[in-house]
């Protein structure tokens, strides 16, 4: 089902005097581009004094009335249930989240209750009539830290086009097998994979992903990580550990190398690794300037008990 909001805005300046539509309307309304709009025109979702406008050359004057329709999909309706969310703000605006491991963000095959989403909805009904219900990135299940929830619509669709122009500070702590002696970048696309079709990949046909990484530590046989996200592709800090044959340490989707492990004679350590229950990575640290407000925010949050316990043993055999 689709739904739809309705922007107005009156022309206010002469500057805008004669100037086609579809340069104004991204001044007017910078949450979308000027591409989007001329596709807007042609589908016959804006409007001048109440008129249909059919042209991307049509001149507006100033004191004109804009109307545009947005139209986004609305999702299914989600049972609402209670679960505890860790809230590390809200304002009318937004929410952030502090996720724990095992908690899966959006209902889907094999999960359609006991999610992030259906806590969200049961804290927050309003959250439905929001596209995506309000969710602007997501976590893996077992991916721990801070998440971002739009509460309007208007604040979705900033939210969504700050991420898309690398405008949102994302910052994660990852345990990764092997030492890495230096930091570095990693550029390299990311599809999905033609026969794991839950899988992601590394292809020249992918979409851009860029990845940056910082040594915090380093173990005998691991390396603790500050990761930065340029882009945001689905599984990309896990996918290009393993790019660079320096998988998330208990990552059971993007699986270790044997050979590692026929190389660690030592039999305590390789137990520690080897039964840490999912992956090692944890959304640590968010910056952005707020949507409405434009106040600068800033969110850190500290690593969760199984990540410094593994920390902790790894630390005593360095």
């Amino acid at each position: 089902m689709k739904n739809f909001i309705l922007l107005e805005k009156k022309v206010p300046k002469k500057i805008f005097n004669r100037i086609r539509i579809d340069k104004v309307l991204p001044k007017l309304f910078p949450i979308f581009s000027r591409n989007y709009f001329k596709k807007c025109i042609n589908k016959n979702y804006v409007l001048v004094n109440n008129i249909i406008i059919t042209s991307p050359n049509f001149k507006i004057m100033e004191g004109d009335i804009l109307n545009i329709k947005i139209f986004f999909k609305q999702e299914k309706f989600f049972l609402p249930q209670k679960i505890k969310l860790n809230i590390v703000y809200e304002d009318t605006f937004l929410l952030i989240i502090n996720k724990p491991s095992s908690l899966v963000v959006h209902p889907g095959y094999g999960n359609s209750h006991n999610t992030l989403l259906n806590g969200l909805i049961f804290y927050y009904k309003n959250i439905i009539t929001i596209p995506q219900n309000g969710i602007v990135h997501r976590l893996d299940k077992d991916t721990t830290g801070l998440i971002i929830i739009a509460k309007t619509i208007s604040t979705y669709f900033i939210l969504k086009k700050m991420i898309k122009l690398r405008k949102i500070y994302r910052e994660y702590d990852a345990i990764v097998l092997g030492k890495i002696k230096f930091g570095g970048m990693i550029n390299a696309p990311i599809k999905r994979h033609k026969f794991k079709r839950t899988h992601m990949t590394v292809s020249i046909n992918g979409k851009t992903a860029i990845t940056h990484y910082k040594i915090k530590k380093k173990f005998n046989t691991c390396t603790w990580l500050k990761v930065k996200l340029e882009t945001g592709r689905t599984h990309q800090i896990r996918v290009h550990m393993l790019y660079i044959k320096h998988p998330i340490v208990g990552d059971k989707k993007y699986k270790y190398y044997l050979n590692f492990f026929k190389d660690l004679n030592n039999s305590k350590l390789y137990s520690v690794i080897k039964s840490f229950p999912r992956q090692a990575l944890h959304a640590s640290k968010l910056k952005f300037f707020h949507p409405i407000t434009n106040k600068k925010m800033y969110f850190k949050i500290n690593l969760p008990q199984d990540m410094i316990n593994l920390i902790y043993k790894l630390n005593v055999e360095v």
